[in-house]
């Protein structure tokens, strides 16, 4: 086998670079999604049942383009293509989704903006699981750590600047936060817009700087026979089942670690601007339109930029905690952290309002909204180790050859646990907790926090191709 050659600081940058803008839009989609369909007339304990499209885009997507992705090889390299698609129709889809009264005259603008919040995530992983992949396959086994902690750290600060625009927009920019017409707000419609911008911009920069190892280099690279494997694919393809038959022991381990992580993470984002307007704002229950909804929506925007601000921070120290402590002692530290974080949420309630002075602007928010900011820190840095230690983790244990359509596979453990959440979640809120939010937090930091405890049973092995 031929030794892979390390690659510079900036070269790594360029290959993760997109990550960036499907940040942004990730951010724009997790802090902003709930807060839209609502304006178009979506009720609270079906919200989750709506954000069901988000895993079971990524269920159906991910695995098909990672096992496309490994068979494919023009003059826009082996993983471009996906990822320059993927970005165009996610573009597309931000622009159209917030605009969903446009199509009144042919369905209702809740249904359409369900279908381009399916069409907008399908995309999105189209683009992520061929990145994911791209990092696997140009950075050297001794360069992985860094390949995604620094993929980390930009993914990380896409969702800063997500997170932060329509607060930036109403706040600085003078941009309106409500729609006279209880529709979606400016503020909102221009984020979205300048998220598909960026998204492509930044897609384009990694696809045409970053140039992919041709097959028969990429093949001594990772030591494959590609000779032997194209006539063994000719006269028989492995089927899937027999691929998840096959699947390495390490994959299966960390799948448990996914759900509890996953499950904590798909509450956190459907439902926090309802907790945090309830349990801050003190507005009822049925409030989806006011002004003070409207305020926290804002808020949880600048929370969730907290949260990505602080895992950016941690993904610089991540690789060298990584190693010198282990993959899996950072991971689990990381992940109890964040259901600390998660559980805490309950302790900041009410309380008068204090002013700020944030991002050139001066603000209002009751005391307790800022107090939010604290467990931000725990859920950030579990964040940012979701990220990059599974990954880092199990692309050991993995066939070079089969890398994309592994990971694609892998995207089940983030899918499964996001559609039982989805399920289950609204009829918890409604029968168990009344409609109160803050209890489904609570549950995000237990769920978190048993997700720590399955890192301990993860065992690292070193893939035979």
């Amino acid at each position: 086998m031929k030794k892979q050659p390390r690659l510079s600081f900036w070269q790594i940058w360029n290959v993760s670079f997109g990550f960036l803008g499907i940040q942004m839009g990730f951010a724009l989609q997790g802090a902003n999604v709930s807060r839209v369909l609502s304006s178009l007339g979506a009720d609270l304990h079906h919200l989750s049942l709506f954000w069901l499209a988000a895993p079971v885009m990524g269920l159906i997507v991910q695995p098909i383009v990672g096992g496309a992705s490994d068979r494919t090889w023009n003059r826009f390299g082996r993983r471009g293509p996906y990822i320059l698609g993927g970005a165009v129709i996610a573009a597309l889809a931000m622009f159209f989704m917030p605009n969903a009264g446009i199509a009144v005259k042919i369905m209702p603008p809740l249904v359409f903006g369900a279908v381009m919040f399916a069409l907008m995530d399908g995309s999105f992983n189209i683009t992520m699981q061929p990145f994911r992949a791209l990092v696997a396959d140009m950075t050297p086994e001794e360069q992985r750590n860094a390949g995604y902690s620094i993929q980390s750290f930009l993914i990380n600060t896409g969702a800063v600047l997500g997170s932060i625009l329509p607060f930036v927009l109403t706040n600085v920019m003078g941009v309106s936060n409500v729609d006279p017409d209880g529709g979606v707000p400016s503020s909102v419609i221009w984020s979205f817009y300048i998220g598909g911008g960026m998204l492509l911009l930044s897609v384009l920069w990694t696809v045409f700087r970053t140039k992919e190892y041709p097959p028969h280099e990429y093949a001594a690279y990772k030591g494959l026979d590609v000779v032997s494997k194209e006539k063994k694919e000719k006269r028989t393809l492995l089927g899937f089942f027999k691929l998840l038959k096959e699947t390495p022991k390490t994959m299966m381990q960390l799948a448990v670690v996914q759900f509890f992580s996953w499950f904590s993470l798909y509450l956190m984002w459907v439902y926090t601007t309802y907790a945090l307007a309830q349990h801050s704002w003190g507005c009822p229950i049925t409030d989806v339109k006011s002004e003070s909804f409207q305020d926290a929506g804002d808020w949880v925007g600048i929370l969730f930029a907290g949260y990505s601000l602080f895992a950016a921070i941690f993904s610089i120290l991540m690789s060298r905690l990584a190693n010198r402590f282990g993959r899996k002692t950072v991971y689990s530290l990381a992940l109890l952290l964040g259901g600390l974080g998660f559980l805490s949420t309950y302790l900041f309630s009410g309380g008068d309002l204090i002013h700020l002075n944030l991002l050139l602007t001066e603000v209002d928010v009751p005391s307790s909204a800022a107090l939010w900011m604290i467990p931000m820190v725990g859920v950030g840095i579990a964040w940012a180790a979701i990220l990059a230690m599974p990954y880092s983790i199990l692309s050991d244990s993995l066939p070079a050859d089969k890398m994309g359509v592994y990971m694609g596979i892998f995207n089940f453990t983030i899918a499964g646990p996001q559609i039982i959440s989805g399920i289950i979640a609204g009829e918890i809120l409604r029968y168990f907790f009344n409609g109160e939010a803050i209890y489904i937090m609570v549950i995000a930091g237990v769920s978190m926090l048993l997700g720590a405890i399955s890192v301990t049973f993860v065992k690292q092995n070193k893939a035979v191709n």
